[in-house]
């Protein structure tokens, strides 16, 4: 019976249930999250993405860099592995690779662990620790966004240990691999965020590739106004030259 047959009659509409029935189990419902978790936040990807972008435009031409990439430092086992949200290898210009092996390319030098709500599913941070002492590499940094009272701690090897640096410390933001310093800004749309300056007082913060950019534009601005002014000014010495020229011709010609 096609949908155009003037017999058809209508579905009928669902009846009440007049009466209860024997189930052999309770309806499992449908379940809508409002949220549900994921391998890493938003505000986690750009804090990691950002410090990965500027430590590449300091640092390519005589370091490589890695960004969530696994470091495996046992060559019997897979398991023994770390994934830093930033790390940095100093003495070999940067160059693209899959995971990094320290049997082969050595220890990073630096690391950098950011603290994210993702990171519940992840170690504690006691054997996170244990696995950078095991790794070898020499300087670890913990960023806390959420802290404001402690937001960076770092750790260096030393005697074969990984020892905290003390709150009392004076240089206690030193990156000591790097030669620069670790420093807080609060950015305007993901919060506190963790930076790199060649001062101590965090003034002189090594910039991100857009900020880069946009100081570039605006000095390629500066010097335009610069020349428009200066070519003004040399057209305005120019208009009074030929007007001194002219009144000495005028007085030349005048009768004695």
């Amino acid at each position: 019976m096609s949908a155009s047959d003037p017999t058809a009659r209508p579905p009928a509409a669902p009846r009440e249930r007049t009466r209860a029935h024997v189930y052999c189990r309770p309806p499992e419902p449908v379940v809508f999250p409002a949220s549900e978790e994921a391998p890493e936040t938003n505000r986690h990807l750009e804090l990691r993405t950002a410090l990965y972008l500027i430590l590449k435009r300091e640092l390519a031409q005589g370091a490589t860099l890695g960004s969530d990439q696994f470091v495996y430092w046992d060559p019997t086992t897979s398991r023994k592995r770390l994934a830093p949200d930033a790390f940095v290898r100093l003495g070999v210009p940067h160059r693209t690779f899959r995971t990094w092996r320290t049997w082969l390319h050595g220890a990073p030098d630096l690391a950098v662990e950011i603290v994210s709500e993702s990171d519940e599913g992840e170690p504690d941070w006691d054997e996170m620790l244990a696995r950078y002492r095991a790794s070898g590499i020499r300087e670890v940094v913990r960023f806390d966004p959420d802290d404001r009272a402690r937001p960076i701690r770092i750790w260096d090897a030393l005697d074969g240990d990984l020892v905290e640096r003390s709150p009392n410390d004076p240089d206690l933001r030193a990156c000591e691999a790097l030669g620069l310093w670790w420093t807080v800004i609060e950015d305007p749309s993901i919060g506190p965020m963790i930076r790199l300056s060649r001062d101590r007082e965090g003034r002189d913060l090594l910039p991100t590739p857009d900020e880069a950019e946009a100081k570039a534009r605006e000095a390629e601005a500066k010097a335009r106004e610069a020349n428009k002014t200066l070519e003004a000014e040399v057209a305005a010495l120019r208009a009074e030259l030929a007007q001194a020229r002219g009144k000495r011709r005028t007085r030349r010609r005048s009768p004695g």
